[in-house]
């Protein structure tokens, strides 16, 4: 295990940077940040390629709803390793392998909540903590990255990247980032106080942060309704899982009820709508499909309104709550989750883990934007070890 210090910190780091939307990214020399109090110096060791990355960097002007005010370095999960640590840190340890987490909140107020290199907030407390340069505005394409100590995670090397034949789970390093995807869907099925033995239906299920909730919901012991339209996608998750039924719905709200109750009772429903999809139909066979005294959650991005069936809802007694993110907690839940083996990551889900160097920055995005389904995952490795 690596025992870099403060002191052994290389002056500079490589990095990707976007200095303006819909321009190209450069590669830089940055000079290294420093470990200040509350916080880490992460050397990076893998970084998520998000699937959106191309269209919403390279492809169109700034989005409105959701973005970051640029310069900044992108990439928004990530893995790797403590490099210095601010003196008030009291467990975290030089060359721990840590999980890195996005989700920024203000310390003085929790409520201020930021996601490194991708939103920036709708608030001016958050944005004030965004816009600070050099702070948490940055993201992971880079080799060293800095990152508040309550958002380093601490994980189980010798369990997840051990070898099968000396008792761990066998992961590539490229996979490991990918945990805070199934991090947001964690979160939402939390929310609802989902259980064991329970059936939910996700709607669609095909996405990439949809398809990773289908895989989270049957690693906390559910039974999952996949809904989508993406009918290889949907084939690939029930091929990984028996507790996954796929639905192809029709738009006729009748006949998918009947398709979506066809297994028995259901508990429960998570929604993704995605922001392209304005008019969701699939909701109210939802609403309709889910038990007396169901429950749903929200947790898509869509920009414009939509309407529920009211009067089902009340007469049902359905709870339905939005979901934002997730909390601290269910980060380290959902570690404990995969380190204990019920929750698969990389090729033993299912899914495709495709690797490139920091500098195949440009060949890493367009591999990313090939699918935005479920089950190709990217990864940018500054460092190999």
């Amino acid at each position: 295990m690596a025992t870099t210090s403060s002191s052994a910190l290389p002056p500079t780091t490589r990095a990707v940077v976007c200095r303006e939307y819909g321009k190209p990214l450069s590669f830089d020399t940055l000079q290294t940040p420093t470990a200040e109090p509350g916080s880490a110096v992460v050397k990076i060791l893998a970084a998520i390629v998000d699937p959106s990355e191309k269209e919403r960097l390279l492809l169109k002007e700034r989005n409105v709803h959701f973005s970051q005010q640029p310069p900044f370095i992108p990439g928004n999960c990530a893995v790797g390793r403590i490099a210095a640590l601010g003196k008030d840190a009291t467990s975290l340890k030089l060359g721990q392998l840590v999980l890195l987490d996005p989700f920024t909140r203000g310390r003085d107020d929790p409520n201020a909540q930021i996601i490194r290199a991708v939103f920036e907030g709708p608030s001016p407390s958050a944005k004030a903590l965004s816009h600070q340069e050099g702070l948490w505005r940055d993201g992971f394409w880079t080799e060293y990255a800095r990152s508040p100590l309550e958002n380093c995670f601490p994980l189980d090397e010798k369990v997840l990247l051990g070898s099968v034949e000396q008792g761990g789970l066998g992961y590539g390093i490229g996979s490991i980032p990918y945990l805070m995807k199934h991090a947001v869907a964690y979160g939402g099925l939390r929310a609802i106080d989902l259980k064991a033995g329970e059936t939910i239906i996700i709607s669609p299920a095909t996405g990439n942060h949809s398809g990773a909730a289908v895989q989270v919901a049957t690693a906390m012991g559910a039974r999952v309704i996949a809904v989508g339209r993406n009918a290889e996608t949907l084939k690939l998750l029930a091929e990984s899982n028996p507790r996954v039924h796929p639905v192809h719905l029709t738009g006729n709200v009748g006949q998918d009820v009947g398709l979506l109750t066809q297994f028995g009772t259901v508990d429960a429903f998570m929604d993704f709508t995605p922001s392209s999809m304005q008019n969701p139909l699939h909701m109210k066979a939802c609403v309709l499909a889910v038990k007396q005294y169901g429950k749903g959650v929200l947790m898509g991005f869509p920009h414009g309104d939509f309407s529920l069936p009211y009067g089902l809802v009340i007469g049902k007694n359905i709870t339905i709550r939005g979901q934002y993110m997730y909390e601290g907690e269910d980060v380290r839940g959902l570690i404990k989750l995969t380190e204990r083996g019920l929750l698969k990551l990389g090729e033993s889900s299912g899914a495709r883990v495709l690797d490139y160097t920091l500098d195949q920055y440009n060949e890493a995005i367009s591999k990313a934007a090939e699918s935005q389904a479920w089950g190709l995952q990217v990864a940018i490795r500054p460092f190999t070890e």
